[in-house]
């Protein structure tokens, strides 16, 4: 838990089990939606399910104030990685999301989001995932 809060004060995800975030997060979820994965920082989360990520703030000082923001996984049109170097480096992945609800070429509406997470957590496959996403998302939104 400690290590965690550390994470957390110093802007890092730190990986959460599957059954705990739908425990919490659950009621939210749409029908036939299912968390495949998902991260902590202090109070907010960053979830991934077979349809979306969802951002959720928890906002002022006891937090039942929440914003849940989502980022469809078809909008997905990018995706850096920069791993973590010696010392207190951390790893990061920038996300590039389309924000078209129609998705036409040449009327881009872009936005990017960079999340930090420990070097002890291995981002090699969530890059791979979001990567693939990305690919597959330019090739039909480009056809």
């Amino acid at each position: 838990m400690f290590k965690n809060l550390v994470q957390g004060a110093l802007g890092n995800y730190s990986e959460v089990s599957v059954r705990e975030l739908t425990q919490e997060y659950g009621d939210f979820l749409l029908t036939d939606e299912t968390i495949s994965s998902g991260y902590k920082l202090v109070r907010d989360a960053l979830i991934f399910t077979n349809y979306r990520m969802i951002f959720v703030d928890k906002q002022g000082a006891t937090g039942k104030k929440t914003a849940y923001h989502t980022i469809y996984l078809d909008g997905v049109v990018d995706v850096t990685i920069e791993t973590a170097g010696f010392g207190i480096d951390d790893s990061e992945i920038k996300v590039t999301v389309l924000e078209n609800v129609y998705q036409k070429p040449h009327k881009e509406n872009l936005t990017t989001m960079k999340f930090e997470f420990p070097k002890r957590i291995d981002i090699l496959p969530l890059y791979r995932y979001l990567s693939e996403l990305a690919l597959e998302n330019r090739q039909r939104i480009n056809k």
